[in-house]
């Protein structure tokens, strides 16, 4: 048998090939994302939002670089006894905020409501928010996406995962479902 090309083949074969190389061309990396891929567990969930985990004393120049202009770190000081963290931060003449969530009893309506006044307060500045893992950073987004946005628990799960929720997620659906049967309240 003799191989031979036809026209269909090739435009088959050229197809194919854009098909492979078009996805390893959809995102380019923003330059605030390139310096700050060095970050642990870092995500861009939304325009002017990063998520990420702990925070080192050489983070804060990557940073500036990036543009961070607000930092809401979710971890208590004592998870870093050797790093001022609030200190090095301002000192780099970015804003910093703290809202310590020591874990899911930390997980209160409360604590909710001003995890939404930090985030509305720094408006469309570039923000990141932080703890050691961006766990509680996504279990505080679920909870505010159904609390304050009206999120499904569903919805607001999968928003909270898109930031880094994994092992808080049962407490977050518990106090969804809690949180359902509850009168409704105004968090604005």
């Amino acid at each position: 048998m003799i191989y031979r090309e036809t026209p269909d083949m090739f435009r088959f074969l050229l197809l194919s090939l854009m098909l492979a190389i078009i996805p390893l061309a959809g995102h380019a990396a923003t330059p605030a994302e390139a310096a700050l891929a060095g970050l642990p567990n870092v995500s861009f969930p939304t325009p002017h939002r990063v998520a990420s985990g702990r925070l080192q004393a050489v983070d804060v120049a990557a940073l500036k670089r990036a543009g961070i202009e607000q930092v809401i770190d979710l971890s208590a000081d004592s998870e870093t006894p050797d790093f001022d963290e609030a200190a090095a931060v301002r000192a780099a003449g970015i804003g910093y905020h703290d809202l310590p969530i020591h874990g899911a009893g930390d997980l209160t309506r409360t604590r909710v409501r001003q995890f939404d006044r930090l985030l509305r307060d720094a408006g469309e500045q570039p923000t990141l928010v932080h703890c050691a893992s961006s766990n509680r950073v996504g279990a505080m987004i679920a909870l505010r996406a159904a609390l304050v946005d009206g999120l499904s628990t569903e919805a607001a799960l999968a928003e909270g995962r898109r930031w880094g929720m994994k092992s808080l997620e049962p407490a977050v659906r518990e106090r969804l479902h809690a949180w359902s049967s509850e009168p409704t309240e105004n968090t604005h």
